[in-house]
């Protein structure tokens, strides 16, 4: 493992030799992957991370988002097995037993069986769950193919074929909805919350990591002559994680737009904001949310309380995430699943559901979500500065935005996330 501090090149023995340090600069190594159980990282792997999440320290970012980023990077080297390692002994095997039927038959459904859950398993990426999915097509063309030239008899033909066609059909069906399989954590907030503090200790502070967003009740003191202006765009999140990562990478300042949670947040300034906003009656606001029952529930919320936007005629973008957008996108998402999220769903008022369709609603009742902290900061803040440029003529034949409601006033839905 190379030490971050003066690049030297440490084995397992030096370190072990050197109580933990570099042999070099004496600098402390914050992980040993050779003591860890269930995942091993290295201190240049977590110093990457910390660099790529934050656009080479350029973007403030949270721990949660560090948790999705790392769990992906961590998930890219979680195989089950090599692409194609498997091939030679599964035909090898049937080669040698294709004068029986016993033991091909157990071999093949042994084979099919691994395969199949390993497409299913929530501990791989989705390019591993993919290949085995693949890997099942592959084993039903060669089941078919060696017995069709072994044929003896008809019933061992139709034993073949069906045992052929049943690996073709399941890796069909898994490829093609591969994408929308729900995955779980390979670490936990914990494991992370350990790793920051180990780090930290060690290399100091990160500084770009954000702490939890603080509730100011105290009305902070404004300028009158800038109360006295408004603004044209408000960017409404329905988490403060999220509307503290955009006040802190001055997304406000460079697209000229205010920013505030459905909760309140930042609660020094909300008050005097929303007064500032009221002046404006051609001002645009734009929803960005979680794909959850709380976060759909977003738009409706604005619309529906009198200290947001009750009996307005203002326009209200939902750039998403919406169920559409993770149903349509060729993209791949962490989508989670848990019973709390189908039982909210399944509550939702009517209103909301009239504005979904029949498979969002589907997806919804399943229990599915995503959440935008999955999203890097950078990515967040593109789809948002594309929500935000492709809404400037929300009446335009070429417009990226889907109208959602009885009136052109009720709400414009973003197509797709980025």
């Amino acid at each position: 493992m190379k030490c971050i501090n003066c690049g030297t090149d440490n084995k397992l023995k030096d370190r072990t030799a050197n109580q933990g340090r570099c042999i070099k600069c004496n600098h402390p190594f914050a992980f040993e992957p050779t003591s860890m159980s269930n995942v091993q990282i290295t201190d240049p792997f977590f110093a990457k991370a910390i660099a790529d999440i934050s656009a080479n320290n350029t973007l403030f970012f949270t721990p949660k988002q560090l948790l999705y980023f790392l769990d992906n990077r961590l998930r890219k080297n979680s195989k089950s097995i090599s692409r194609f390692g498997w091939l030679l002994p599964f035909l090898v095997i049937n080669l040698v037993t294709s004068l029986t039927i016993i033991i091909p038959l157990i071999v093949n459904l042994a084979f099919i069986n691994f395969f199949y859950v390993s497409s299913k398993s929530t501990k791989l990426n989705l390019v591993s769950r993919k290949q085995n999915a693949r890997n099942l097509q592959i084993i039903g063309v060669i089941i078919l193919s060696i017995g069709i030239l072994a044929l003896k008899s008809f019933p061992l033909f139709v034993i073949i074929v069906i045992l052929g066609m049943l690996p073709i059909y399941l890796g069909t069906r898994q490829i093609g909805r591969i994408e929308l399989l729900i995955q779980d954590f390979l670490i936990s907030e914990s494991q992370i919350n350990d790793w920051l503090n180990r780090w930290q200790q060690i290399n100091g502070s990160i500084l770009k990591i954000l702490p939890s967003p603080k509730q100011e009740n105290t009305p902070a003191t404004v300028n009158p002559d800038v109360t006295a202006y408004s603004f044209d765009r408000l960017v409404v999140c329905d988490t403060a994680s999220i509307a503290q990562l955009l006040i802190a990478n001055n997304f406000h300042f460079e697209n000229n737009c205010a920013i505030l949670s459905i909760t309140g947040y930042p609660q020094s300034i909300f008050d005097t904001t929303m007064q500032m906003l009221r002046r404006n009656p051609d001002l645009k606001v734009y929803a960005i949310h979680d794909c959850n029952p709380r976060g759909i529930g977003l738009v409706n919320n604005l619309r529906s309380h009198a200290n947001w936007f009750f009996n307005s005629e203002i326009a209200i973008i939902d750039i998403g995430l919406t169920p559409r957008q993770i149903i349509a996108t060729k993209r791949r998402m962490f989508i989670q699943s848990s019973p709390e999220s189908a039982q909210a769903a399944k509550q939702l008022p009517e209103e909301i559901r009239q504005s979904l369709s029949a498979e969002e609603l589907a997806w919804l009742e399943s229990g599915k979500f995503v959440e935008l902290e999955s999203f890097t900061p950078q990515r967040i803040i593109k789809v948002l500065q594309k929500g935000i440029a492709g809404s400037q003529t929300l009446e335009s034949d070429d417009s990226s935005l889907l109208l959602v409601g009885n009136t052109g006033n009720d709400m414009y839905v973003v197509e797709s996330f980025g």
